[in-house]
């Protein structure tokens, strides 16, 4: 007998407390713990977002008046100039701090205090004890660091930590090798992209179904798949749930989950079925898009940011149907619905992006009415559709 499931079953991404890349710093007193972060912070901000977390080890004033939390508040924001603080009187926990560190590319933390989905253990004796009362921590350790003296990990580690003998060593003083693991690691969690042509418009300006106009010996929709084919991983066609049958055969589909939401909503289906890759999201109405935009596109492609796209040359604003939304991107199209608001082109001017002129301004004409249809037709010796 099938066992009953509750909840509907949502693939989840890959996530840990703060974070999907984050690596917490455990087994030597904060204080080095802090020095170690800060270098290593220092070392990769100048290619990428990075977060940091820990406790405050100092003693605050009880009942102290100096703040709006202090005097009771839930919330204070404020603008320190230079950057920007609030202060939160509520105990917070990963559902919380997930939102809040959607931004960075990875997380580095205190581990003494906090736990992390990585662990970075460092082999101080000062902390032997302590660690020994961690071990439920070390749940996948990356790097052990070895402190003055010490020419190996303990032998207690590798009883408790499954695959430690493909765990990297290195130095604590080390730090540059420190920090070109973690490049490295950075590097390779690049998500791959996937191509997703939308498809799913009811086409109601043109008369007819903008996917099957054919300007390049084919409908356009499979233009477009193939098009992104040549950059992306997998290649999916975005739809209404009642074009299904339709369209089964030619690529793989993805009805909407989030109907009657034009393309965010054709975004955010995507998102929820593999949260954990970057789309490269183009609509099926540009004619005019070739190889060499996309591949400019691709090229210039920063994954420390929302998403990558163009400047519509039509009204200046970003360009959401030629364009990489990378993972992080979910949360925010998300947040963006809950007050209201479909466009991701709203999304787009309110958040941080890549935006990037394109080569060829043309590329990024659509079609849309007949009268448009025409226009590009005779401007570009297409055959009749």
């Amino acid at each position: 007998m099938k066992k009953h499931q509750k909840h509907a079953a949502i693939t989840r991404p890959a996530l840990g407390t703060f974070g999907r890349n984050e690596w917490a710093i455990i087994g030597t007193p904060c204080g080095n713990i802090q020095q170690l972060a800060f270098q290593i912070i220092k070392a990769l901000s100048t290619q990428w977002k990075i977060g940091y977390v820990d406790a405050d080890h100092a003693q605050a004033a009880v009942g102290s008046q100096q703040s709006a939390v202090g005097a009771g508040a839930t919330l204070e924001y404020t603008d320190k100039i230079s950057h920007h603080r609030f202060d939160l009187k509520e105990k917070m926990d990963a559902y919380q701090f997930r939102p809040i560190f959607n931004g960075t590319d990875a997380v580095i933390v205190n581990g003494n205090h906090f736990t992390a989905k990585q662990q970075i253990v460092v082999i101080d004796p000062k902390k032997e004890d302590s660690l020994k009362r961690k071990l439920d921590r070390l749940s996948n350790v990356q790097l052990f660091l070895l402190s003055d003296g010490i020419d190996k990990p303990y032998d207690f580690l590798q009883e408790n930590i499954e695959g430690f003998d493909k765990i990297s060593i290195l130095q604590l003083a080390d730090v540059e090798g420190v920090v070109s693991f973690l490049k490295d690691k950075m590097n390779a969690a690049i998500p791959p992209a996937n191509g997703l042509v939308l498809a799913g418009g009811k086409s109601v300006r043109m008369g007819k179904d903008k996917g099957l106009l054919d300007f390049h010996g084919m409908p356009q929709r499979k233009y477009m798949a193939t098009l992104l084919d040549q950059f992306c991983e997998k290649i999916f066609l975005s739809c209404r749930p009642d074009q299904v049958e339709e369209l089964t055969g030619e690529y793989p589909i993805l009805p909407d989950t989030f109907t009657g939401l034009g393309p965010m909503g054709a975004i955010l289906s995507a998102f929820r079925d593999q949260p954990d890759s970057a789309w490269l999201v183009v609509a099926c109405d540009l004619p005019l898009l070739d190889k060499s935009t996309l591949e400019f596109l691709m090229k210039n492609r920063n994954p420390s940011q929302m998403a990558t796209t163009f400047r519509s040359p039509v009204n200046q604003f970003p360009e959401p149907l030629v364009t990489i939304w990378e993972p992080r991107s979910y949360p925010v199209l998300l947040q963006f619905l809950a007050q209201g608001y479909s466009c991701p082109r709203k999304a787009l001017i309110n958040s941080p992006i890549h935006i990037l002129e394109a080569p060829q301004a043309a590329a990024l004409r659509n079609v849309n009415t007949p009268e448009e249809l025409e226009k590009v037709l005779k401007s570009n010796n297409f055959e009749e559709v």
